[in-house]
Order: C-alpha cells, then structure tokens, then sequence
C-alpha cells in the first residue's frame, strides 16, 4: 500500500470494489474524487475512473475522465490518461487521435512512458506508409528506453527498426541495428534477435551471390552462386524466385556453365 492509499482509504476502497466486480461502486467513489479540485490524488482518481467507466462500456464518459487526468499535467497519471486515450482511439481505428495523444505523451516527457510512445508513433506511421517517419521514431523509441534504462524496450526497439530496414531491402543497416542491440540485449529478449540477425545475414547472402552471377564470374563460379541463391531463397519464402534462379542457370547461353547448374540442381534427385 502506497502513502497516498494511506491518505486516501477511498481510493484504496474504490480500487478494492473494482476488482470485486462493483464498478457502479468504484466509480461513484472515484468520480467525487476526481471531482474535487482540492484532492491531491485528483489525477490518480481520475485514470481509475476512466478505466472502470471503460470496463462498463462508457467510452465518451472513459475519454473525458482521463482528458481530466491528463489536463492536471500530473508527470505519472496525465502520462497513463494520454496513453489510455491513444491505445482506445487505436483500438478503434482512429489513427490522428491516436497520434495526437502519443504526442501528449512525448509532452509530458515522463521518462517511463516516452519510449512507449515513440513505439506508437512509429507503428502508426508504418502503418500509414511512412516509413522515414517510422524509423526516426524507432531511432528515438529506443534512445529514451536505453536513457531510461529500460534494455528491454531499446531490444524491442531495435527489433522493430531491425524488421522494417529487412522490408526496404537495407540487411547491412539492419545487421548494424541488431548487433548494437545485442551487447545490452536481456538474455531473455538476445535469442529473437540473433535469429534477425541470421535473417539479415542471409538476406546479404543472397544479394552476395546475385551480384556475382551479374558481374560474370566464370562458369564455375556462376554456378556456384546461383546453386546458392537458388538453395538459400527457398529458407525466406522465396521459393517462386528459387525456381527462376535454376531456370536462369539452366537455360544460361553458356553451355559449360548451364552442365554445371544441372549437375548441381540433380544432386537432389
């Protein structure tokens, strides 16, 4: 129990009533609360109610209880008011309310709650199309976490920022993200981002031995290289573009070398 639940039996009452299932009860007593100008756990009450008028499927009454919270500038409770704002108007589509309240967030600069935020604002703009603005919020959603401490959320960031450099086609970059990441990385969080890592390896693999089909090695080498890609596309889901990749070397102008992709690709069967 808290000095403040000390202070205030009645907020530790209406949370007790909350989790016995009465929240008429719980939000009779928290709306006086959060109605008193002179409450000091004015912000506290007013996020309990918001989130008890949700439970019960009061979602304008839920929104204008934590604007409450949030309009009292407290550093904790204004900051989770402005996160339960942004993640009911996600959950219901509305993406520039959604950002309007993450932005409050990064406003009220409560340290714990600005990485979240940033996560927020970089989904938000993937899912938009807007990728730069993506990785620039990913970027700063994982420098507050590591300011704040908070090596799980910077491994996370990483791993997001990791996913969406893979997307444009950028596996060096990636590679880069995912080893600075994994210096700080929990050990619980370090065995996601090594399989990334092995992704983004494999994705310069296969860049690797394109460019040296396309820069005209000899035979033998050709070969080599598009037995290579052809084996190593299939293990990113590629398998359409493993099967043009053995059509290219068998069909290739060059006798010698379309023998040897067909002596290679027959070892299978």
């Amino acid at each position: 129990m808290t000095s403040s639940e000390l202070r205030n039996p009645p907020l530790d009452t209406a949370r007790r009533l909350a989790e016995d299932g009465d929240l008429d009860g719980a939000a009779a007593i928290l709306a006086e609360l959060a109605a008193d100008p002179d409450e000091p756990d004015r912000a506290q009450a007013a996020v309990g109610l918001a989130v008890v008028l949700e439970e019960r499927g009061d979602l304008d009454g839920a929104r204008a209880a934590a604007r409450a919270a949030l309009a009292t500038g407290h550093p904790e409770y204004a900051a989770q008011a402005a996160c339960h704002l942004a993640q009911g108007f996600e959950r219901e589509g509305r993406a520039e309310q959604a950002r309007g309240a993450w932005q409050a967030v990064l406003g009220l600069g409560t340290a714990a709650y600005v990485p979240l935020a940033h996560l927020a604002l970089a989904r938000l703009a993937v899912q938009a199309g807007a990728l730069d603005e993506g990785e620039a919020s990913l970027r700063e959603a994982g420098a507050a976490a590591v300011a704040a401490g908070d090596d799980e959320t910077a491994a996370h960031a990483a791993q997001q920022l990791a996913d969406l450099m893979l997307e444009r086609g950028e596996p060096g970059e990636a590679a880069e993200v995912l080893l600075d990441a994994l210096e700080a990385a929990p050990a619980e969080v370090a065995p996601r981002l090594r399989v990334q890592l092995g992704i983004a390896h494999l994705e310069m693999a296969c860049a690797e031995f394109a460019g040296a089909v396309e820069d005209g090695a000899d035979a033998g080498t050709s070969a080599l290289a598009i037995e290579l890609l052809a084996r190593t596309l299939p293990l990113r889901g590629r398998d359409d573009d493993a099967e043009h990749v053995w059509a290219y070397g068998l069909d290739h102008e060059d006798e010698t070398l379309a023998a040897d992709v067909r002596l290679r690709r027959d070892r299978d069967t």
